[in-house]
């Protein structure tokens, strides 16, 4: 491998780190949020006798984005549930070919969400966030009417993430075949420690 091949390479890998790193925080803060709203909660209910009528719609609401922007993350570190048992027996390019075929129609699928998952999160644009609306008013005494459409458009979102890591997988595996890596096409879903 020549210097120029792996600065280029080490460029190519900055972004992709920062998308890793960033989606990291993303998990741990997300999740944070939701222990924290539901230890509030149960404190609520349990010790003042009281209870925060938004807490649930509001976890609600982060899990849909958990689980929308972190499939792609799931899907590339060989999370999601797969049989392997076939592509085990393929030599890397059968294997690689398989992987391309079953991609197709799940791609096309994805674009269908992403395309149709914006349309339907901006019919319902003029809705507001109940929840947000509680916790404003309990803090500023006044609702500042944030969208639904920033849950919906979770689906369009997370549908464009996962294609692009299945779209990424793609082109690595392709890019190992054709330097003659000795296990191409399979490491990418492949679970990493």
């Amino acid at each position: 491998m020549t210097i120029s091949t792996l600065s280029e390479q080490v460029v190519w890998l900055r972004p992709i780190a920062w998308y890793t790193g960033f989606i990291r925080f993303l998990a741990g803060a997300s999740m944070l949020s939701v222990v924290a709203i539901m230890t509030a909660q149960v404190i609520a209910r349990y010790v003042f006798n009281s209870s925060l009528i938004w807490a649930e719609e509001l976890c609600r609401y982060i899990l849909i984005w958990q689980t929308f922007l972190f499939i792609g993350m799931a899907y590339s570190r060989g999370e999601l549930v797969a049989v392997d048992i076939i592509p085990d027996l393929l030599t890397p390019k059968v294997r690689f070919v398989l992987k391309l075929l079953t991609a197709i129609p799940i791609v096309i699928f994805l674009w269908l969400m992403m395309t149709n998952g914006y349309d339907y999160s901006t019919r319902f644009a003029r809705q507001v966030v109940p929840a947000i609306d509680f916790i404003t008013m309990s803090l500023i005494g006044r609702g500042v009417g944030v969208s639904i459409f920033w849950v919906y458009v979770s689906v369009a979102v997370g549908s464009f993430l996962l294609m692009l890591h299945i779209l990424g997988s793609l082109v690595g595996d392709f890019l190992e075949i054709r330097s003659g890596a000795p296990d191409a096409a399979h490491h990418h879903t492949k679970p990493q420690a």
